[in-house]
């Protein structure tokens, strides 16, 4: 089950890196391809999209969402539990 979140996260985080690379290409038409810089730019989405699936690892569906979110997912729970005080 972790597995598959992990991979529906992984999928999220293609996904965003391919809407990001369109957005940058349909604005500077002018700019060449350049592979190294997108291969880097899809497996780090990937990466992250992948801990973003396994913070919400309990539905496939948010999973791929949390995915695409990556990075703004994991910056805001990361300020929810700041803010929480942990008391021992």
């Amino acid at each position: 089950m972790l597995l598959t979140a992990a991979l529906f996260g992984f999928i999220g985080g293609w996904a965003r890196a391919c809407v990001g690379y369109m957005k940058y290409s349909y604005k500077n038409k002018k700019s060449k391809f350049k592979p190294s810089a997108f291969l880097l730019t899809f497996l780090a989405s990937g990466v992250i999209g992948l801990f973003a699936g396994l913070l919400v690892s309990t539905n496939f569906a948010l999973a791929l969402l949390a995915g695409y979110a990556g990075t703004d997912l994991i910056e805001n729970i990361y300020k929810i539990k700041k803010k929480t005080k942990v008391i021992v």
